[in-house]
């Protein structure tokens, strides 16, 4: 923090700095020897009625009483990644975006709003790309008619973490009663250290469609609804790989979709009793070598923030968080 000649601590964020990246100090709620005061880092999201509201890279809101600040700054903005490929937020939103699509979609300005019969949030919820066009009340009620009309619950999909992303849009659905359900990693890394990974005796096969052992493996899987099958099947260059297992259902599986530079890694699922033992890291491989044939050379994949194994095979993979995103569902009427 900021010290004076004196050797004070100094405030230096006022209300005028919301939306801006701030470090501040604060004295706890509950303060106790030796742990009196605590920080914050993250955007300037609010201050009203004398109370600051800090969101985190994660999403997390820390809420301080003015009274109860002790020091704050204004902070650049994250410093570059020491390591995995240089990327900004946009250009990984857009190409998560195409290799998850909707079946249907509308813009609403610059927001886009999905459907796709329920199969996913990913699917059937709105991507904030920039100005709606109208006023965001009156643009979350556009979006709750639109999807009403689908009779789906309305989805507003948020991303904070990163420079540009939207913890003002974040808070200010928070202030109107939406809440937050799902929060999810976007998490970045070189694609040729995974095809450089050995696979071992696995044996994987990749093909341009998933057959129907491949969508039994695949948890979110259901036969009722059509979409399911369209939006795991759209992307600009799409496959799929499964390892056999010892009867009708795969062992494990993933997806992958090409785009550019990109390799985006989605449904990586194994059989739990077969765990632990370098099935998902030999569908990756796989999957990433394929890539790497086409000319890509940036992986990125999501996972949520709760998913601590998975958290953890990727992070062992070289993966990092590049930044968060979150599903915010509709205010109740």
């Amino acid at each position: 923090m900021e010290f004076t000649g004196g050797g004070r601590l100094e405030v230096r964020v006022t209300s005028a700095d919301v939306g801006k990246r701030v470090s501040v100090r604060y004295v706890t709620d509950s303060p106790s020897e030796g742990e009196r005061f605590t920080d914050a880092v993250g955007v300037l999201t609010s201050w009203d009625a004398g109370v600051l509201t800090i969101t985190r890279k994660s999403g997390e809101t820390v809420r301080i009483p003015e009274p109860r600040l002790v020091a704050g700054k204004i902070v650049p903005a994250a410093p570059a990644r020491r390591r995995g490929p240089a990327a900004t937020f946009p250009e990984l939103s857009r190409a998560a975006a195409r290799a998850w699509q909707p079946v249907e979609s509308e813009m609403l300005g610059e927001w886009t709003l999905r459907a796709a019969d329920g199969f996913t949030r990913r699917a059937n919820s709105v991507l904030p790309a920039g100005d709606p066009g109208l006023p965001l009340a009156d643009a979350l009620e556009v979006v709750r008619e639109w999807y009403a009309d689908r009779k789906l619950p309305a989805y507003v999909q948020t991303a904070t973490g990163a420079e540009g992303t939207q913890e003002l849009l974040s808070a200010e659905l928070e202030r109107l009663g939406w809440t937050r359900e799902v929060t999810a990693e976007l998490r970045i890394a070189a694609l040729a250290p995974l095809a450089d990974r050995e696979p071992g005796t696995v044996e994987v096969r990749l093909s341009r469609t998933p057959d129907e052992a491949w969508l039994r493996r695949y948890q979110r899987f259901t036969a009722t609804s059509p979409a399911v099958r369209q939006v795991l099947g759209a992307g600009p260059s799409v496959w799929f790989a499964s390892v056999a297992g010892t009867g009708e259902v795969p062992a494990a599986i993933g997806r992958c979709v090409v785009d550019g530079r990109w390799a985006g890694f989605l449904a990586i699922e194994v059989d739990p009793e077969l765990r632990r033992r370098g099935l998902a890291t030999a569908v990756m491989t796989a999957l990433a070598r394929q890539a790497l044939d086409e000319g890509a050379s940036a992986a990125w994949l999501q996972v949520e923030s709760d998913n601590e194994a998975a958290r953890a095979l990727y992070e062992g993979m070289g993966f990092a968080v590049h930044h968060h995103y979150h599903h915010y569902r509709q205010a109740e009427a």
